[in-house]
């Protein structure tokens, strides 16, 4: 594409959210853009390394469906793996994660925005966004590696999860005082973990904190009882907590990139000294720190933990969602989990991915206009899928007839969503 190009629809960040926005955008008739920083698509679940998303499936039944979920599947296929007996619900959600292939899954992305003849630009970052008074709506200049490039789109989606469009549009943000800890996910081999002596293990890591080799959570999450056995037996998939920074920007996303990988460094010269260890190499280490929350939106509507936790099917619901409140924290053993009542599934309104005040504009990912419990739980890779496939719905229906994405039919919403194989309530 050529610098100057007109679209029917941009959709910023190519995570689970953008890169399913795209496909459905395209696949209903609108031409598409979508940019990603990066060079591989897939976000938390490729780059990030938590390449088991869920949860698509609620008490026995599947409640997302769709693109995102087709591509998951395929994943699992084409890797000849299995999928979990989603009937069998009793015992912790991770039963129920589908562990699929970074490479393949990744791949599949590429191909499913490719056939819907979406255009993809990798490795660039929108610099300005700019609203027209004319019928080409915005106007998006872009950050490529040879400079500035300007796109003019009817109607764009801000899938970065950070807001990082909404806040450029000059629309407010929810910013908490507090955050979340990152995680970053590496692979390590060379050891069993059946074979350790934990006990010992624990012992030696208490005095690598004492004397300052380590922080207490380079192992794991808890900071009462600090001990790598976390890290060890997931192989550091998923493992550690980095503590007190909003990554929303640059500047404190490459702090931290810094110490993510500074703590991974730590644990790994500790570690290679103690017993059942000396092999120990860590294979791949994800090339992002996973971040579990920066900001939200100030949205049309604002989905409340207790909307959330109730199961609260709004007017003009447009997914389901499906996840434990899954709040990670700096403090006691790191989380604060609290299962839904069995039966109990959450839908998502148009109203929370569409930014306060605004018109042709929509999110979709963990941006999502919540409160800060209900967002734990919301910010999870197939719920950011089912978000990002109504998004794209809307954006192309609002791209074709002119109409905001606030004023369109909610029949017309629901019906183009299931002609795409999604799950939508009502």
């Amino acid at each position: 594409m050529t610098p100057g190009t007109r679209f029917d629809v941009i959709v910023i960040g190519g995570g689970s959210g953008g890169w399913t926005a795209a496909v459905q955008a395209a696949r209903a008739g609108a031409k598409t853009l979508l940019v990603e920083k990066t060079g591989m698509l897939g976000g938390t679940t490729t780059v990030g390394g938590v390449n088991f998303p869920g949860l698509f499936h609620a008490w026995g039944k599947q409640v997302i469906a769709g693109i995102g979920w087709d591509v998951v599947k395929r994943t699992v296929e084409v890797t000849g793996g299995t999928l979990p007996d989603f009937t069998d619900f009793a015992g912790h959600q991770s039963r129920l994660q589908v562990k699929i292939n970074i490479f393949v899954y990744a791949a599949l992305c590429d191909q499913a925005v490719v056939e819907s003849g979406a255009q993809v630009l990798f490795h660039a970052m929108p610099a300005s966004i700019k609203q027209r008074t004319d019928e080409h709506g915005w106007l998006v200049s872009i950050c490529t590696k040879t400079g500035l490039a300007d796109y003019t789109a009817k109607v764009v989606i801000d899938a970065t999860a950070d807001a990082n469009v909404v806040s450029l549009a000059g629309y407010k943000l929810n910013i908490p005082e507090e955050f979340q800890p990152a995680t970053l996910s590496c692979h390590a081999t060379g050891y069993d973990p059946a074979t350790l002596d934990y006990d010992a293990l624990d012992r030696a890591y208490a005095e690598a904190i004492k004397d300052g080799r380590l922080a207490v959570t380079d192992g794991g999450w808890n900071m009462l009882k600090p001990s790598p056995r976390q890290w060890l037996r997931a192989r550091g998939a998923n493992a550690n907590h980095l503590h007190h920074i909003n990554a929303r920007d640059s500047q404190s996303k490459s702090k931290l990139e810094l110490e993510a990988r500074a703590s991974v460094l730590r644990l790994y010269r500790f570690l290679k000294t103690q017993p059942g260890l000396e092999n120990l190499v860590i294979e791949s280490v994800s090339p992002e720190c996973g971040v579990r929350e920066t900001a939200t939106i100030q949205g049309k509507s604002t989905i409340t933990v207790d909307d959330y936790c109730t199961g609260r099917v709004w007017d003009d619901s447009v997914c389901y969602s499906f996840y434990v409140i899954d709040m990670h924290r700096s403090t006691g053993d790191g989380l604060n989990r609290q299962p839904l009542w069995e039966g109990i599934v959450p839908t998502i309104p148009r109203g929370a991915l569409l930014p306060s005040s605004s018109s042709n504009l929509l999110v979709a990912g963990r941006c999502v206009s919540s409160d800060r419990l209900a967002n734990s739980a919301l910010r999870v890779q197939a719920s950011c899928m089912a978000m990002g496939q109504a998004a794209g719905a809307m954006a192309a229906l609002s791209a074709k007839t002119g109409c905001d994405p606030e004023e369109l039919p909610m029949p017309q919403i629901r019906e183009l969503l299931r002609e795409h194989g999604a799950i939508v309530p009502g």
